[in-house]
């Protein structure tokens, strides 16, 4: 039988406050997850989704369980991980080539080798003929981008995505989706998505997790059956209409009790 590439097992997390009680967060997380799959956590803002993520890369400790990466327990970051997160963390003073190469000049990757890698992750991210300019000479999209091929070029295991188009317009979030899942074909990593946005969750992933108000719980795992390559036009389909709505109707119930609990 073989080892899943990412393993997490009864992961807890309670965040501890000075004169007052606790946060419980998550509660028993349970999760296998295989050498190249695509899966998406949603949920109600508060029920620990990012802070999973945050887990698995090893920025934060749970308060109890373990996560393994191909068998092996997390207990720091590492080259096996990569996180993306909400806001690009570009470097403003380094051009595009030079903020995709960096993970790779950390780790003291010979010049020639690191500049090969980044250009091919550049032209991966179809950034071609934007190497030499600058984070601010962007547009939001160019930036996720840049900030995905600097993830990809240290070549990790897992990628982590935490609402990485978040901070983009409607337009040009849906072709940022389409453009995530030409870079994960031909990168064939396994990645872990989180989103609020159900559709887009369907859209990129083999399985969407769908967690309860906090604390997180895994509530339900629901299979997306929808062929690839994957186009826009598919999310008027009636399958995939199913399965938003499914999905949807698991977490209303969620999202409300996550607003009760903020009011």
């Amino acid at each position: 039988m073989s080892i899943a590439r990412l393993r997490i097992e009864n992961i807890d997390k309670t965040f501890n406050r000075t004169g007052k009680p606790g946060v419980e967060a998550l509660r028993g997380i349970n999760l296998s997850i295989e050498e190249g799959e695509f899966v998406a956590i949603v949920g109600a803002s508060g029920s620990g989704k990012s802070t999973l993520l945050r887990i698995i890369d090893g920025l934060l400790e749970p308060s109890g369980g373990k996560v393994y990466v191909d068998g092996a327990a997390v207990t720091r970051p590492g080259r096996d991980r990569a996180m993306v997160f909400q806001q690009d963390a570009l470097l403003p003073w380094k051009t595009v080539a030079e903020n995709v190469a960096y993970g790779l000049t950390l780790a003291r990757t010979p010049k020639a080798e690191a500049d090969k890698t980044a250009q091919y992750f550049v032209n991966l991210a179809g950034l071609q003929g934007f190497e030499q300019h600058y984070p601010h000479q962007l547009s939001g999209g160019m930036r996720q981008r840049v900030n995905v091929a600097r993830a990809l070029a240290v070549n990790p295991k897992i990628l982590l995505l935490d609402e990485p188009f978040a901070a983009l317009d409607a337009q040009t979030r849906e072709i940022m989706q389409t453009e995530l899942l030409t870079i994960w074909q031909e990168s064939k990593k396994t990645v872990v998505l989180i989103t609020h946005q159900i559709d887009e969750a369907v859209f990129l992933s083999d399985r969407v997790v769908v967690f309860s108000a906090r604390p997180g719980t895994v509530r339900q795992e629901i299979k997306v059956d929808l062929p690839r390559p994957r186009t826009l036009e598919m999310k008027r389909q009636p399958e995939f209409v199913r399965l938003v709505d499914e999905i949807w109707k698991l977490i209303e119930d969620e999202v409300r009790a996550s607003l009760k609990q903020t009011t």
